[in-house]
């Protein structure tokens, strides 16, 4: 990463496959966008096929925000926004109108009670790590040390199908 801030930086993985009230699934990841703090880049809105047993295609994004909260604290607030556009839990991989992930975070490794940075299986979706590598591209895995574009190369090449725009 060459963006320069005082403050910890977090990728964060953003998806929709159903309407909300701002609308359609692009209209929910472009409010939930909005609703971040810090937003310092966004990469370009992509349509996926879904992950598990869900049917509807998918909206992701993935942005990197500027934010001071320690990593549970955020993940506090991207509960909160999910809860507040309508995101109720239940199945795994079902239907939702948002979902939030924190990918990364610039202090390197985290682990808590009901929280992992560097998110579980963050490098193997195309979906988080094609946009991410649009936006941070030299951002290194704590894990590995591979920089975000090392891990969508290598992915791609055990998966090749693109994602659509």
């Amino acid at each position: 990463m060459t963006i320069s801030t005082t403050s910890p930086l977090y990728a964060i993985a953003i998806g929709s496959n159903r309407r909300g009230r701002h609308g359609g699934p692009r209209a929910e990841v472009t409010a939930a966008i909005a609703g971040l703090p810090g937003v310092i880049a966004v990469s370009r809105l992509i349509e996926t096929a879904p992950v598990g047993p869900s049917i509807r295609r998918f909206v992701n994004a993935v942005v990197v925000v500027a934010c001071t909260d320690s990593p549970p604290e955020l993940l506090r607030r991207l509960k909160a926004i999910e809860r507040d556009f309508g995101r109720r839990r239940g199945r795994r991989w079902a239907a939702r109108v948002i979902d939030l992930d924190i990918v990364l975070w610039s202090g390197g490794a985290w682990r808590s009670p009901g929280l992992r940075v560097p998110h579980v299986a963050y490098a193997d979706r195309d979906f988080v790590l094609g946009p991410l590598a649009t936006i941070a591209p030299r951002w290194r895995d704590p894990s590995s040390g591979r920089t975000i574009r090392q891990l969508a190369s290598r992915l791609r090449k055990v998966d090749p199908t693109p994602i659509r725009s």
